[in-house]
């Protein structure tokens, strides 16, 4: 296994547009289980210049059933689209949360896929989809994330921070940031290279004002970024010069078209599925938190420094079609131990889609929050994040005792 190399990881602001249809969608995933924990919800978002569409499949009771809108829902959804925009902070020319023309498109769930997912008779629930998902976790950092992505991720979030108190009042929503790490016997040493680019007020990009910005960033970079790693950073700070048009203005933005900036930044396999805009019986996001929460427990447990773990299941099946654990040679216990333990525990219920949710209490308003800066490495906190708790340790650790 290569031990000296450098890699790195990218993320992106709750401004870029692609995070703007992001947070949309899990507004509205929050917005339905808010009124019916059962509810199906598949909410694709586009945003560009001053629009907004929604599209997709739903099935929630007292909001809409036997094709038709409850009262109010219309206007309570687009409330909910306004205030998402609002609290993310466009009231710009080209994308203002007040002003930008809203559709809605979404529409009632496939029969042919609701009879595959509910459970009926001696039927269990059923997967939401086919697919294979990827949980990862290593010792790098104290959220047990890969360093390039965490870096990445603070950067972004203590500038997100300071616009939103007035302490960076040049700073507009849209950003980006990318972090690359020489690694020596597989542990980070250097921050040969970041990468920051940031949305700005106009006149930030020439003279005076253009230097605070820089000496901004770069003053963040050093407070979230340990001194010992910053001895040969090349920095590259809005390195095209100019960057007043940017958020859907300057960029349409999609649901789920940063899942590995919602995931390990590159340092592990993806699947594929996107988690915005599902509700958790699509095992898309569910069986990515699960594998998350297992790998994380993996390393906590001292089983390993490093450990991947992937899932598979089919449309409308409950059992998984497979568990594959890799500690990439970090193992204290074999990985097929680690397999038999995890399939073995009770508590965990086969990992079928309902025993998933049931152990991490998914049927709740609670992924809004996920939509920017990263689904993983995140504080668990009450009914949040419940995929980062580290409550599977102690079993872990009795299994190979």
């Amino acid at each position: 296994m290569r031990t000296d190399y450098l890699f790195t990881s990218e993320s992106v602001s709750e401004g870029h547009p692609d995070k703007v249809a992001d947070q949309i969608s899990d507004g509205i995933v929050d917005l339905f289980l808010s009124k019916d924990p059962e509810a199906r919800i598949a909410c694709e978002t586009l945003t560009t210049t001053q629009l907004v569409v929604l599209a997709g499949e739903i099935r929630c009771k007292g909001v809409y059933e036997d094709g038709a809108w409850a009262p109010g829902a219309q206007e309570e959804i687009e409330a909910t689209v306004r205030e998402t925009v609002k609290r993310i902070g466009y009231e710009q020319d080209g994308f203002h949360w007040e002003k930008f023309e809203f559709i809605n498109r979404l529409h009632g769930q496939s029969a042919h896929i609701a009879q595959g997912v509910d459970a009926a008779d001696n039927k269990d629930e059923g997967a939401g989809d086919q697919g294979i998902m990827f949980g990862y976790a290593t010792d790098e950092t104290p959220d047990l994330m890969p360093a390039t992505l965490y870096y990445s991720h603070k950067i972004l979030e203590r500038m997100a921070a300071d616009r939103h108190s007035g302490a960076a009042p040049f700073l507009e929503p849209d950003a980006k940031s990318q972090v690359t790490l020489r690694y020596e016997g597989s542990l980070p040493v250097a921050a040969t290279a970041v990468v920051v680019s940031t949305q700005h007020a106009p006149g930030y990009d020439e003279g005076d004002k253009e230097a605070e910005l820089h000496d901004y960033v770069k003053r963040v970079i050093a407070e979230v970024i340990p001194p010992v790693l910053l001895r040969e950073t090349k920095y590259y700070i809005n390195p095209t010069g100019s960057f007043e048009i940017g958020g859907p203005d300057g960029d349409a933005g999609l649901t789920g078209r940063k899942i590995i900036v919602d995931t390990y930044g590159g340092a592990s396999p993806h699947g594929g599925g996107a988690f915005s805009g599902k509700d958790p019986t699509k095992v898309d996001r569910s069986a990515a938190y699960i594998t998350r929460y297992l790998a994380k427990n993996v390393v906590a447990a001292g089983l390993a420094t490093r450990c991947t773990i992937q899932i598979a299941y089919a449309i409308g099946v409950s059992e998984p079609l497979s568990l594959y654990v890799d500690t990439h040679d970090t193992g204290t216990v074999g990985d097929n131990l680690i397999e038999q333990a995890i399939l073995g525990n009770a508590k965990l219920g086969g990992l079928t889609p309902r025993a998933i949710r049931t152990h991490l209490g998914l049927n709740k308003p609670i992924y809004q929050p996920t939509a920017a800066y990263g689904h993983f490495g995140r504080k668990a906190d009450g009914d949040f994040f419940p995929w980062e708790r580290l409550d599977l340790v102690d079993d872990l650790k009795a299994a190979f005792a």
